[in-house]
C-alpha cells in the first residue's frame, strides 16, 4: 500500500504534532479532581471513574482523554485501565512524551465511532511516547463494515482516506500483546518511524474482501518482532515499507489476506532500502499471495532491497507462494518502458513447503533493466493442489542457485 504512504505521513505528523501541544499543556496543569478520584495504587487510572460508560452508546472520548492527560505526566509507572464493557469513542490522540512509563490495560473493547467526521485521520494515535505497553484481552473494534463502501482507493490515487486503527508515531521501545484489533475502517495498525517494537499474540481480523485492511503495515522504523500474532484481512497480513529494517516475524498465521509483503517499492521519491529481514516458521492459510516482494517498474526512487530471509514457512492452498514482482503496477498508471531503480538481491527461501492454489508455486519476475541477484532456494517444495494443471516456476531476470526441493521450481 506505499501509494497511500506520503498521503499517510502528513496526516499523521501534522495532527499528532497540534494534539500533543494540547495534551502537554494540559498535563502541566496537573490531574483534575476527577482524574485523582479515578487513580488507584501506584498511578492506575480506571475510565469509568472519569465518565466511560460501558453500555457501546455513550461517548467516552472524553474520559479517555482525561485519563492520558493524567497518566503522561504522572512519574514511574502509569496504568490506564479500560474494565470490561464496550466504550464507544472518537478520535484519540495520545502524545508524548511522557513523565514515566504508561500502560493500557484493555480488559474491555474500545469501538470507534462510524460518524467519520469525528476524524481528522486516525482513530487511535500514538505519537512520540516511549516504553509504551498495550495488554490485556480487550478488543479494538473500528466498525468498518459501516465505512467499507466509502473505500475509493482501488479507483484512483487521490481517495479520501479512511481511519486507520492504531498508529504508533515515533515510539521506542513498545509493546503491543494480547488484544484483538478487528474490523478496521483502513489499516488495522500503521508503525511509522519507530524503533524496537515488539508485537506479541495478537489477533487481527476483517473479512477477506474488506478494502485496504492491512493488519500491520509498518515504514521507516527498525527492530519491529511480529510474534505468535493470528491475521486475516482484506490485504496485505503484514506489509513491509520502505526504510524498514531489522526486521523478526516469527509464528505468524496469514489467511484471508494478500500474504506477508515487502513493498510496495518505489512509489515515492526518497525511499529508504529495505534490509534484514526476517520472517521465520509461519503459515500462509489460503492467502493470495504467499511471500511478497512488490515494486514499480517506473519506480521513483533509487533503492535496494535486501538481505531477505525465509525459512521453514508452510503454505495451505496460498496463492503464488514465492513471488517476487518488480512490474508491480496496480490501477495499471505506470509506465512499463522506465527502467527499475528498485534492486533485489540476496533473498533465501529455506525449507518452504505445502500446496499452491496457483499452478506457479515460484514466481520470479525481476526486471529488465535490473536483475534480481542472490537469490538462494533450499529445499523449496510447494506442489499445486489444484488438478488441471502442473506445479510451476516462472522466472525472468533472477540469478541465483537452487538447491534439493522439486526439480520443476528450480529457476537456475
Amino acid at each position: 500500500m506505499t501509494m497511500l504512504r506520503a498521503l499517510l505521513v502528513l496526516a499523521l505528523v501534522v495532527c499528532g504534532a497540534h494534539a500533543g501541544a494540547k495534551k502537554a499543556e494540559e498535563s502541566k496543569k496537573g490531574d483534575s479532581p476527577a482524574a485523582a478520584a479515578a487513580s488507584g495504587p501506584g498511578g492506575s487510572f480506571d475510565i469509568t471513574k472519569l465518565g466511560a460508560s460501558g453500555d457501546g452508546k455513550t461517548d467516552s472520548t472524553k474520559a479517555l482523554e482525561e485519563a492520558w492527560a493524567s497518566a503522561c505526566g504522572g512519574k514511574g509507572k502509569q496504568t490506564i485501565l479500560i474494565p470490561k464493557g464496550d466504550y464507544l469513542t472518537g478520535a484519540l490522540n495520545f502524545t508524548g512524551p511522557c513523565t514515566g512509563d504508561v500502560t493500557f490495560q484493555l480488559d474491555g473493547n474500545l469501538l470507534a465511532s462510524t460518524d467519520l467526521s469525528q476524524f481528522k485521520a486516525n482513530w487511535i494515535e500514538i505519537l512520540r511516547v516511549d516504553n509504551l505497553v498495550i495488554t490485556g484481552k480487550g478488543k479494538l473494534d473500528g466498525q468498518g463494515q459501516a465505512v467499507w463502501s466509502k473505500n475509493s482507493c482501488a479507483k484512483k490515487y487521490d481517495c479520501k482516506i479512511l481511519p486507520n486503527s492504531l498508529v504508533l508515531d515515533f515510539c521506542n521501545k513498545a509493546e503491543v500483546s494480547g488484544i484483538s484489533i478487528i474490523n478496521s475502517k483502513f489499516f488495522h495498525m500503521n508503525v511509522f518511524q519507530c524503533k524496537d517494537v515488539v508485537i506479541k499474540d495478537v489477533t487481527v481480523s476483517a473479512p477477506g474482501d474488506s478494502p485496504n485492511t492491512d493488519g500491520i503495515h509498518m515504514g521507516d522504523s527498525s527492530g519491529v518482532s511480529i510474534i505468535d500474532t493470528t491475521i486475516g484481512v482484506g490485504d496485505d497480513c503484514i506489509s513491509i515499507g520502505p526504510g524498514s529494517t531489522k526486521v523478526n516475524i516469527t509464528g505468524v498465521t496469514c489467511g484471508p489476506g494478500h500474504g506477508i509483503s515487502i513493498g510496495s517499492l518505489g512509489r515515492y521519491k526518497d525511499e529508504k532500502d529495505v534490509t534484514d529481514i526476517n520472517v521465520k516458521d509461519c503459515t500462509l492459510k489460503k492467502s493470495t499471495n504467499g511471500l511478497r516482494i512488490k515494486a514499480y517498474e517506473d519506480a521513483k526512487s533509487v533503492l535496494t532491497c535486501s538481505n531477505i530471509h525465509y525459512e521453514n514457512v508452510k503454505m495451505e492452498d496460498a496463492g503464488y507462494p514465492i513471488i517476487i514482482d518488480m512490474k508491480y503496477c496496480p490501477n495499471k498508471i505506470c509506465s512499463a518502458s522506465a527502467g527499475s531503480k528498485v534492486t533485489v538481491k540476496d533473498v533465501t527461501f529455506k525449507d518452504i513447503t505445502g500446496t499452491s492454489s496457483t499452478p506457479e508455486a515460484v514466481s520470479l519476475l525481476c526486471s529488465d533493466s535490473t536483475p534480481c541477484s542472490g537469490i538462494t532456494m533450499n529445499n523449496v517444495k510447494v506442489e499445486y493442489s489444484g488438478s488441471n494443471n502442473k506445479t510451476m516456476a516462472v522466472c525472468k531476470n533472477a540469478k541465483g542457485s537452487a538447491t534439493g526441493g522439486l526439480k520443476e521450481l528450480a529457476c537456475f
